[in-house]
């Protein structure tokens, strides 16, 4: 009975990714904080993340991701940011493909709360040229004199094409260093629903982020 459950899930999975991957890949990480890297500045991210689905008690990996982010400080109060992610499957078909997204992050309450709006789409041999734009919150709360940061982030992933359902996700990440403003350790955990479905992606992810400038 077990193996005949985890077959099912596995042909879910498989059909859960066949779908998404005619779409964009889900990637809903954020690996950030609400804070601005200010006006001048680069910030580099590379990061890690691996990815499984879960339903009804059980789940399965599913997909690794490598990654880069890099934001640029337009002013004070407006970052441009550009992503970057590489992503294959852990198991079954060989399948891989390259994920751009590119938008700009707005600083609502400095350090504290910050609007994000990257668009983007996937890249590569079977997908397909639909973007999706992923509308995003960030809500940071400093602690420990800029020691460590706890970031909660919601987003809406708006696909653009007809037979595409949207998506929701929640991510809850940490910066861990001795000066927060200049670099970090980020690792994150987060979640992605389709409303009207049962089952659920969920990531674990590591990032280091830096900052050149002044």
């Amino acid at each position: 009975m077990k193996k005949n459950k985890k077959g099912i899930l596995s042909a879910m999975v498989l059909i859960a990714i066949a779908v998404l991957a005619q779409s964009c890949a889900p990637v809903f990480s954020d690996l950030q904080s609400a804070r601005l890297v200010g006006k001048g500045n680069v910030e580099a991210t590379p990061s890690y993340s691996t990815v499984g689905f879960s339903e009804e008690g059980e789940s399965e990996g599913i997909q690794n991701h490598v990654g880069l982010q890099l934001a640029y400080g337009i002013s004070s109060k407006i970052d441009l940011r550009l992503r970057y992610e590489y992503i294959w499957l852990k198991e079954g078909e060989d399948y891989s493909k390259s994920v751009i997204g590119l938008g700009p992050k707005f600083s609502l309450l400095e350090n504290k709360i910050a609007f994000y709006l990257p668009v983007g789409r996937a890249l590569g041999e079977e997908t397909s040229e639909t973007w999706q734009l992923h509308p995003t919150l960030l809500l940071t709360f400093p602690a420990m004199e800029d020691k460590l940061d706890i970031s909660f982030s919601s987003k809406y992933l708006i696909a653009f094409c007809e037979d595409c359902d949207n998506l929701v996700a929640f991510n809850l990440g940490l910066a861990l260093s001795k000066n927060v403003k200049r670099w970090a350790i980020r690792p994150e955990y987060g979640l992605l629903f389709n409303p009207g479905e049962s089952g659920r992606f969920y990531h674990f992810s590591i990032g280091f982020s830096g900052v050149i400038g002044n």
